[in-house]
């Protein structure tokens, strides 16, 4: 799978770099922070289809597909070199909802992916190097795409992008996979098809728990990333700026965490895993808004990168080893939902209560929930069912 490695890597840095820029491109033409905050949104709100999106990754075979959706996005982005005006930013909008959109397909063919070509046993390693290379794109293309719009504008920016989505499809096409036809489903109704995967998520004892755990630790790093810019100025009296410092250093953490991933899922359940994940996130949430030192932020940061990663990817591991095969697309896509939606939610709730309280009392409080979830989660997990013994008397007559 070092094909599969090189597209995500190479795709990555493209949409990784296309994140940044897009709200500045937005600020910049109108002078609207709103407007730029909208263009975040737009980029994330296609994942709340994400159950329906995901339904296509089931109909049909998933490199196809991923080849399908990455030269899309080659040929789509290139339109953005007419944004060059205020009354233009419209298509811009249009162009990253579409984005969100895609990347809400491609991540459940992605999935649903693995899960066809890959054996239990290398799954869990190979999503944390997958891992590993997202959080590697986060730390050099933000350096890329800020120089490149600083010095041409957010033209340049998306053809970049678009050049990294059409080397990423030709990586995919040369894949040597081979997916069988998916079997036609007994109903070709898509909203019942997409209730379907809904309906094995609920029903599944080892996934529940997990998702709902996932949802609640992107809900503590929403309330954590509205906290991070009040850390810095009154805790650490730094510059704004300094964020970036805090946000590099989790990177590194997180780059860290993907390396280690496959080793510790050889030896612990995926609960275990997220248990210790979100245990190692809390702590470190409350320490680094509890105790106003530089090193101490450093190390927390480093801690909070090391910790986070572990909780998404033991979602996505058991994802792929319990959904059937035949719906894992819909499964991923619903459990990505689920998981990544609380924290858009929480943003705007930790803006809120950073403006009425203080980060010292607020993030220790999150490291206590935390650190209790995790202990529940570690403590209580799903019973397994006894299993079937023969009758020890004669049988009766």
């Amino acid at each position: 799978m070092r094909w599969y490695l090189t597209g995500v890597v190479v795709s990555g840095f493209g949409t990784t770099a296309m994140w940044l820029v897009s709200g500045i491109w937005v600020k910049s033409l109108t002078g609207s922070d709103s407007l730029a905050a909208l263009a975040a949104f737009a980029l994330w709100a296609p994942v709340l289809l994400g159950p329906l999106l995901g339904t296509l990754a089931d109909r049909v075979r998933r490199r196809p597909l991923l080849v399908v959706l990455n030269l899309a996005m080659a040929g789509l982005l290139p339109l953005l070199l007419w944004v060059e005006s205020a009354d233009r930013v419209w298509l811009l909008f249009a162009v990253l909802v579409l984005y969100g959109a895609q990347g809400a397909v491609h991540e459940a063919a992605e999935q649903a992916l693995v899960a066809t070509v890959l054996d239990e046993g290398r799954r869990g390693a190979f999503n944390g190097l997958r891992m590993t290379a997202n959080e590697s794109m986060k730390l050099i293309a933000p350096l890329v795409a800020a120089g490149l719009f600083a010095r041409y504008g957010g033209g340049p920016v998306a053809l970049l992008d678009a050049a990294s989505f059409a080397v990423a499809a030709g990586v995919f096409a040369l894949m040597p996979v081979r997916e069988a036809r998916p079997a036609r489903p007994e109903s070709r109704n898509w909203w019942r098809e997409t209730a379907e995967g809904v309906r094995l998520l609920r029903a599944s004892r080892v996934l529940r728990p997990l998702v709902a755990t996932g949802a609640f630790t992107m809900l503590l790093a929403g309330v954590n990333g509205a906290a991070i810019y009040a850390v810095v100025d009154r805790g650490l009296g730094h510059a704004p700026a300094y964020a970036g410092v805090l946000y590099a250093v989790q990177g590194v953490g997180s780059v860290l965490a993907g390396l280690v991933t496959g080793p510790l899922l050889r030896r612990v359940q995926e609960r275990k895993l997220a248990a210790a994940g979100l245990a190692l996130f809390a702590v470190a949430v409350g320490v680094r808004g509890a105790l106003p030192y530089e090193a101490t932020a450093l190390a927390a940061s480093a801690v909070i990168g090391l910790g986070l990663p572990w909780v998404l990817v033991a979602v996505m591991t058991a994802v792929q080893r319990e959904a059937p095969a035949e719906a894992v697309g819909r499964v991923a896509a619903t459990a990505h939902t689920l998981v990544m939606a609380p924290n858009a939610l929480a943003i705007a709730l930790g803006a809120g209560l950073v403006a009425l309280g203080d980060v010292r009392v607020l993030l220790p409080l999150l490291a206590v929930a935390g650190t209790v979830w995790a202990l529940g989660l570690a403590t209580r997990g799903p019973r397994r069912a006894p299993a079937p013994t023969l009758p020890c008397g004669p049988p009766p007559d």
